[in-house]
């Protein structure tokens, strides 16, 4: 069961990298995309983290019982 909580903590973490690049590159950029979007990016990088991290620790939880 590890195994299934790791791979999907590798996808939540691989989601929060996109979030944040996007949310950097809208930043950077300015303009109507990063008034519309770049707080929203921004929350969607937090909340993908906390998901990783709840991932994390179910992970590493259910690593013993195995």
């Amino acid at each position: 069961m590890s195994r299934f909580f790791f791979i999907l903590m590798i996808i939540a973490m691989i989601l929060t990298l996109a979030s944040l690049v996007v949310g950097l590159v809208g930043m950077v950029k300015g303009g109507e995309f990063n008034k519309k979007y770049g707080n929203k990016m921004m929350r969607a990088r937090v909340t993908m983290q906390g998901i990783a991290l709840g991932l994390f620790v179910l992970a590493v939880m259910t690593a013993g019982s195995e």
